[in-house]
């Protein structure tokens, strides 16, 4: 999730890759001799796209440096990796010219990291990983502070659905971090740790024709890398693929450009070396064949029959299997030992007929607690957000967040009740939801009029297929422009915002511009001045994702 409107950015620049302590080093220093080429990875759904690469490229211009090549940008929106490939085929012909470098014009495919098999009484089974993320026995036995490479396994204590009807599930969850120390704040998100369908996994087993219970280490062949491993080694290839490797994403092109020396038919080589490249014809391929039919790395090998890659060099080309980031709908007031968790289950079915899941959500909506069982659990987090409520709680707030996009707001109004109980005064607390019927999807309904009941929330609600014509928050929000000044404008107030990056928070930016400008009596220019003010207090703080 992300928590401000600027998007975190990673740079690529030549020779050097940039983090703060070699770029505080270079303008401490001379950078005359210095060439460089910048590749930003952003996404346009964000405001500030690809700002830390304009910045970085146009800074090291001023302090001497040279370019090699111009400015490179990818969106993570549409295919990063198809514009970092446009831009690197243009790359490399400018300096080998500029150098006067001659290119063989041949590509050279080569493994970073080289299998080792272990003999099954190499290693103890205590002496094997089996899903830690970083250190032996992390999961078994916990101790503090809990992190990224440290996570609590925390207790499923409540697993209940939220939907009253309709072909959707989503689920609410709490888990129990009584025993971590970990403290969290309204605002905060949970990390999860998933772990990939078991179905699928087998099924790679079979397209590979591994033994999945082998023990392995995959071990960097450059003896002077600090990263050794691609992911904790050793390990069996069934914790491999369960645990460490993201095998439901769609694979990217240089993955399949490795394939194609696995195919034994011509035209399976050919299919797959058309979609690794960067023509029009390759590009509309991977679009149709990959992206389009969401096809996983699984689906690709059902589907190219003859290829058969070794299960090592899967697990060294596919990804590492990353956590999953929710917004916590509870406050610590209320529940200090326990964290909500609001989710839609991922399902849906596919160009080609098969279902697509997502690997978090189903994974927790088969582990339901059970009476006189042990709870399940799960590894999990606490990522501090900056998605804050105001410090004084008379401060009138104005919240958007349609669907699961009512999170975060959830442990805002526990918060607000909260402080209204304990007799501190409360400002105006304005919230509007979204779902698609009233009777099937209107989350924590009850809650809601609850809150409203007793005067902690002004309520909002969009139902936008109960009627023949559509109804969206965003309708809601533009008949009332004087409610969105009298809060920003002139009572000091803060706007917040949760959900949909492309469509929704655009929408509501462009609604409380209209306000200001409509309203407020300010010009475009001078709209779009305050509402950056007001981003930068931390007055209107949006929570959003693509």
């Amino acid at each position: 999730m992300i928590l401000t409107l600027v998007k975190s950015v990673s740079i690529r620049i030549f020779p050097h890759y940039v983090t703060s302590n070699i770029y505080r080093k270079h303008i401490l220093s001379p950078l005359l001799k210095l060439r460089y080429m910048v590749f930003g990875l952003g996404n346009k759904t964000y405001e500030h796209y690809n700002a830390v690469a304009i910045y970085v490229d146009k800074r090291m211009e001023e302090l001497g440096a040279t370019r090699v090549y111009e400015l490179g940008l990818g969106d993570d929106d549409a295919n990063i990796e198809d514009d970092f490939i446009t831009w690197k085929d243009k790359f490399w012909p400018s300096v080998c010219e500029k150098y006067n470098i001659e290119s063989t014009g041949e590509e050279e495919l080569t493994r970073q990291f080289r299998l080792v098999s272990h003999a099954p009484e190499e290693f103890k089974p205590n002496e094997i990983f089996t899903g830690e993320i970083a250190r032996l026995h992390s999961l078994q036995n916990q101790r503090p502070p809990f992190d990224a490479k440290n996570p609590f396994l925390a207790q499923i204590v409540v697993n209940r659905e939220l939907h009253k009807g309709g072909d959707r599930s989503c689920l609410h969850v709490e888990l129990n971090i009584s025993d971590s120390n970990m403290r969290y704040e309204a605002g905060d998100h949970v990390a999860v740790y998933p772990i990939n369908n078991s179905n699928l996994v087998d099924r790679l087993g079979q397209l590979t024709g591994a033994d999945l219970d082998e023990v392995f280490s995959l071990i960097n062949t450059d003896q002077e890398s600090t990263k050794k491993h691609p992911f904790p080694c050793p390990t069996s290839y069934r914790t491999a693929l369960s645990h460490y490797v993201e095998i439901t994403a769609m694979p990217r092109t240089h993955i399949l450009r490795e394939l194609v020396e696995y195919c034994s038919d011509e035209e399976d080589k050919k299919k797959l070396l058309l979609m690794a490249t960067n023509s029009q014809e390759g590009k509309a391929l991977y679009q149709s064949f990959v992206v389009d039919a969401c096809r996983n790395i699984v689906h690709i090998l059902e589907d190219i029959k003859s290829c058969k890659p070794q299960l090592d060099h899967l697990c060294e080309l596919l990804p590492r299997l990353q956590p999953r980031y929710y917004s916590i709908s509870s406050s610590p007031k209320l529940y200090p030992e326990t964290i909500h968790v609001t989710a839609v289950v991922v399902k849906y079915k596919t160009p080609t007929g098969r279902i697509n899941k997502g690997v978090t959500t189903t994974w927790l909506a088969e582990n339901i607690p059970e009476p006189d069982k042990p709870f399940p659990r799960v590894p999990v987090y606490i990522r501090k957000s900056q998605f804050r409520l105001p410090l004084q709680s008379q401060t009138p707030i104005l919240m958007v967040g349609p669907g699961t996009g009512l999170a975060p707001f959830r442990g805002f109004l526990q918060e607000r009740a909260y402080a209204r109980a304990q007799g501190r005064p409360v400002g105006d607390t304005v919230l509007y939801f979204g779902c698609r019927h009233r009777d099937q999807d209107y989350i924590y309904q009850e809650e809601l009029e609850e809150f409203e009941r007793n005067g902690d929330v002004t309520l909002n609600v969009a139902f936008s297929r109960d009627q023949s014509h559509k109804i969206y928050v965003t309708h809601l929000l533009e008949k009332n422009l004087d409610q969105i000044w009298d809060i920003i404008g002139k009572r000091n107030g803060h706007f917040y915002i949760c959900g949909d990056a492309k469509n929704m928070a655009v929408d509501v930016r462009n609604i409380v511009i209209k306000a200001i400008q409509e309203i407020g009596g300010r010009t475009e220019t001078e709209a779009a001045q305050f509402l950056k003010k007001l981003e930068s207090m931390k007055k209107y703080s949006a929570d959003v994702w693509s």
